[in-house]
């Protein structure tokens, strides 16, 4: 499976990325759409929006990694077009958003998991670090963790 690897530096690459999160977000988990998009929907050198572009040209997984630390990342707002689920999507982001945060020097990641996605994120060398889930918009979540 080819998938290009964008690093959002435009307003229309940011678009394409916030259209995915409305879609899987607020369409499909109806998440309130002032909840899902905030102040780091921004290019900016605080908000670090990654796309994976499929062999066809379609914009198909988005993600971003804000400064959670001086040595952390967090990563956010991780998502797959439905159709492109279990296909390998989510994992190419997520190791582009890993390679992104140490090229900016961070050592660890963190992020917030929804319940359903922790063995996912588990697999991929995540560590539940929360006691017990949590509520996010209305979704149970677990804070994990990992090494970079």
């Amino acid at each position: 499976m080819a998938a290009e690897i964008i690093n959002v530096t435009t307003k229309d690459q940011l678009h394409y990325g916030l259209d995915i999160r409305k879609k899987v977000f607020v369409e499909e988990q109806k998440v309130p759409v002032d909840l899902e998009i905030d102040e780091y929907d921004v290019i900016s050198e605080d908000a670090h929006h990654i796309l994976v572009q499929d062999e066809n040209g379609e914009y198909v997984a988005t993600g971003r990694l804000i400064y959670y630390s001086n040595d952390t990342a967090k990563m956010q707002r991780i998502a797959v077009l439905q159709d492109y689920r279990k296909s390998g999507y989510g994992r190419i982001l997520l190791l582009a958003m890993e390679k992104r945060a140490r090229e900016l020097g961070l050592a660890y990641s963190i992020l917030d998991a929804q319940c359903q996605a922790e063995p996912f994120y588990a697999k991929q060398g995540y560590e539940t670090i929360s006691k017990e889930p949590f509520d996010d918009a209305g979704i149970p979540h677990v804070r994990m963790k990992k090494t970079l």
